[in-house]
């Protein structure tokens, strides 16, 4: 009991993300520490159990046998703690509050605004927070509240609620176009300059379902960054794909007819299951709710 009294939450933390991460400053990043915090962290649990938890290499921190016998237990002491939380917070009957909500960068950039910004008139006393990421943020880890998906999520102990399609579209920029020309057939577009993604093969795999047998060099301009992918396309550099109804909304991109339908991009709303009877998670749920079916139904947000 005497090593357990001496053995903070926080250590946990910090064995968990050093062991998973694999680095004292990646562990600082995810924790919002400095690395030398980290690092004394990781000595003071080491104290505490009187073994040495990592080798350090030149690539970085490598779990020895006894970290990794501990990090099971350590992971369900995460997931207990994350479950007590959620739950305490789902018990919270107050109308106010802050509401964490993540989706990917391409929607944070061009629909997320204007829905926050008609959250701020109708519930002021709601703070908002809005991740903008690429990468799938565990909602039982209390990483987000409320999370806008392009996929059926498939966590345990969440609520989804499928609200609808997104069409999609080839698009360029209109100067691009009168410099290139405007394709006659289906084969044309193989002349054109496309734009890619980097490391992301979606593109690729869907350019050879459609019959076209490509790679990642046929795309000269590259980047797995959704937003900045878009402002490339929107600039000029060739060819891409994007949200129908954002892209045609654009006065200098003009639509390029493909000659058969491009597949629908789902949107799922999910939240854990403790939380979601939060009054203002309800609001927040509500409103995003709204709006995302006005815009998979092509209709103007209300």
């Amino acid at each position: 009991m005497a090593v357990l009294s001496r053995l903070e939450w926080s250590h946990i933390e910090v064995l968990l993300a050093v062991a998973e991460l694999g680095s004292l400053s990646a562990a600082a990043r995810r924790l919002g520490v400095t690395q030398p915090t980290v690092g004394r962290q990781i000595g003071a649990i080491e104290e505490c159990f009187g073994v040495e938890l990592f080798t350090r290499l030149a690539s970085g921190m490598e779990p020895t046998e006894a970290a990794m016998a501990l990090l099971e237990p350590a992971r369900a002491m995460r997931e207990a703690a994350n479950k007590l939380e959620l739950t305490a917070a789902g018990r919270s009957e107050t109308a106010g509050g802050t509401v964490r909500v993540t989706t990917s960068v391409f929607i944070a950039h061009h629909v997320m605004p204007p829905v926050f910004a008609r959250l701020r008139r109708l519930a002021p006393e709601i703070s908002l927070e809005l991740v903008a990421s690429d990468t799938t943020e565990n909602l039982l880890f209390r990483e987000a509240d409320i999370a806008v998906r392009m996929f059926r999520p498939r966590q345990l102990d969440v609520v989804t609620r499928f609200i609808g399609e997104v069409e999609l579209g080839l698009f360029g920029a209109k100067d691009y176009l009168d410099r290139a020309g405007r394709p006659e057939r289906g084969d044309d577009l193989l002349r054109y300059d496309f734009v890619g993604y980097d490391r992301e093969e979606q593109l690729v795999q869907g350019f050879r379902q459609a019959g076209f047998n490509v790679d990642r060099e046929f795309f000269t301009t590259r980047c797995d960054n959704q937003a900045t992918y878009w402002e490339l396309v929107r600039a000029g550099c060739g060819l891409g794909f994007g949200q129908a109804s954002i892209a045609r909304a654009d006065p200098d991109l003009e639509e390029v007819p493909l000659g058969f339908e491009l597949p629908r991009l789902p949107i799922w709303l999910t939240v854990p299951d403790v939380i979601r009877h939060r009054p203002a998670i309800r609001r927040v749920w509500a409103v995003l709710e709204a709006d995302l079916l006005a815009i998979a139904d092509g209709s103007e947000q209300r």
